[in-house]
């Protein structure tokens, strides 16, 4: 049973692919220093997202909103590191990885936003 967004797996999952896309950004240029507060502000807005909605989960539709936006700046962060795998090749690798974590917990979260009213999480 669900009780508190840590209860979330992709609410978890977002805290710790924060930590290691702050590894990451500290290996980049100052010359892109643009990218990284974007990849910033993304990475800290899935989180935050998840929370905030899950604290209005009383309303599946506001709940599933800022799914919705959370999904958004994930999809949005993943351009942010193909960016960089152009500015920065010797990031190629790490940015790729990265990039494919936050791809699964898009899914993830698309998931989430899609069987949130199929009554399993409830």
């Amino acid at each position: 049973m669900i009780r508190d967004v840590t209860d979330l797996e992709v609410y978890v999952e977002s805290l710790r692919l924060l930590k290691k896309l702050y590894v990451l950004l500290r290996k980049i240029p100052r010359s892109e220093i643009d990218t990284v507060r974007q990849c910033k502000k993304c990475s800290k807005s899935i989180p935050a997202n998840i929370a905030e909605g899950f604290a209005k989960r009383a309303s599946s539709k506001e709940f599933k909103r800022f799914l919705k936006i959370a999904l958004g700046s994930s999809d949005e962060l993943i351009t942010h590191l193909r960016t960089l795998v152009i500015t920065v090749p010797r990031l190629t690798s790490e940015a790729k990885e990265v990039a494919l974590e936050y791809k699964v917990l898009s899914k993830r979260i698309n998931s989430l936003h899609k069987n949130w009213c199929s009554g399993g999480y409830f």
